[in-house]
């Protein structure tokens, strides 16, 4: 963010500081609940960069989806997108990609993360073995683990986000 945005209280999309924040308790809890030791441990999702990458994108895009449902859940929904940028930004840069080529990559991971949507959704609205194939292609899993034990876990995780009502997913109040 340039000194003058700082300074003004926007980002360079022009919008107030604050319009992230509202949703930052939210992006934390998606983090939170992808790194929680069952999906490793439980479902063999494999503990590494790409797999915890996979689960953030997993439970992100199952919560983005739950955002859809509610029009007045829409804008907030961009803006969880926009905090995924801004982590997976910090995350390039920290691992040595230069400013050069750090937009090239956030593309990519923003392809991703449309592509897993439209994957999950689907998957979601079909059986379980269309979602158990939805996770296959999408997430790293240790060898010989099943993706039906992922899907599962992912099914009732976006049941239970079905029923909390949009004032509390925009609080981060899911998936306790």
């Amino acid at each position: 963010m340039s000194f003058l945005a700082r300074l003004l209280g926007t980002n360079v999309l022009g919008r107030r500081k604050d319009d992230r924040d509202s949703v930052r308790e939210l992006w934390h809890r998606i983090v939170a609940i992808a790194r929680e030791k069952e999906w490793y441990r439980d479902c063999g999702v494999a503990d590494t960069l790409a797999g915890r990458f996979d689960m953030i994108t997993l439970v992100l895009s199952l919560v983005m989806l739950r955002m859809e449902r509610e029009e007045a859940l829409i804008t907030p929904s961009a803006r969880l997108t926009e905090l995924f940028v801004e982590d997976m930004d910090g995350q390039l840069r920290e691992q040595g990609v230069g400013d050069v080529v750090v937009g090239k990559h956030i593309g990519k991971l923003m392809g991703t993360l449309g592509g897993r949507l439209g994957a999950y959704r689907e998957g979601l609205a079909g059986g379980e073995d269309k979602l158990a194939e939805a996770v296959r292609r999408n997430v790293t899993l240790t060898s010989g683990t099943d993706p039906l034990l992922v899907a599962q876990r992912a099914r009732a995780f976006a049941a239970g986000l079905a029923l909390v009502p949009g004032f509390r997913v925009l609080a981060g109040e899911i998936g306790r």
